[in-house]
């Protein structure tokens, strides 16, 4: 049995996976944005073992986060799973970029790290821009799983690209499969399969994947760091 967390589980790919893991016998933590989204998450998941409310585009509730993450413990696998898509370029940066890059440097270390990046990440530059695109941003995870990779590696950090689902943030015209979109971050938090026993991975239903070469750049991933740290004020 293992303790996960899950940002962004109020609905959506982060309910589902929080779903699942609770059906396998995981503890389970879910995070909200705000105290209504929260009481529904608990309601729609009553065998979750608490929730965590913060706003990922406040930098200061990021923090606090972080510190009532770890007065639960220590857990076992986060999952990076909270997003947003169409925004302006500054929220895009908060939520999808410094969002998890705080909770990774604050949290106590899991030994399992999940982000959610996207098929859109191939069309993301690997240079460091204030405005980024949403390709950008899921670029930016990608390479942040990476250079945990090479950083820690006694932990296993991974990206996933969940493919176009129908959830509110996909619509529901997408074309994917929504089981699908789920099941490989939940394997990647649980399973004790070789296959999700790797580290620094780009993974699409539950398979590695191809994906955007400048990922690899260790200057770049680098560069990345520096600029989150500058930003926040806080240091892997």
């Amino acid at each position: 049995m293992a303790k996960i967390f899950i940002t962004g589980s109020a609905d959506g790919l982060g309910q589902l996976a929080a779903r699942e893991l609770v059906k396998q016998g995981h503890e389970v933590v879910l995070h909200a944005r705000n105290e209504k989204r929260g009481q529904e998450a608990l309601e729609n998941l009553p065998g979750a073992i608490d929730i965590l409310i913060a706003d990922l585009a406040d930098m200061e509730a990021m923090k606090t986060l972080a510190e009532n993450a770890n007065a639960l413990g220590t857990f076992d696998a986060v999952i990076h799973n909270a997003g947003i898509y169409q925004t302006s370029a500054q929220q895009l940066l908060h939520v999808n970029t410094l969002a998890p890059y705080i909770l990774t440097a604050l949290m106590h270390k899991p030994e399992r790290l999940i982000y959610l990046s996207s098929g859109m990440h191939l069309s993301g530059h690997p240079e460091w821009t204030a405005k980024p695109s949403y390709a950008d941003t899921k670029l930016h995870v990608l390479m942040l799983a990476k250079a945990l990779a090479r950083k820690w590696p006694g932990l296993k950090a991974n990206a996933v690209d969940p493919g176009w689902v129908p959830t509110r943030m996909g619509g529901a015209g997408a074309p994917d499969d929504l089981e699908q979109g789920y099941q490989t971050q939940v394997w990647l938090a649980a399973s004790n399969e070789p296959g999700a026993l790797v580290s620094g991975q780009y993974f699409h239903h539950q398979k590695q994947a191809p994906y955007n070469r400048s990922a690899d750049d260790a200057g770049r991933q680098d560069e990345l760091l520096v600029n989150c740290a500058r930003l926040t004020g806080i240091s892997l």
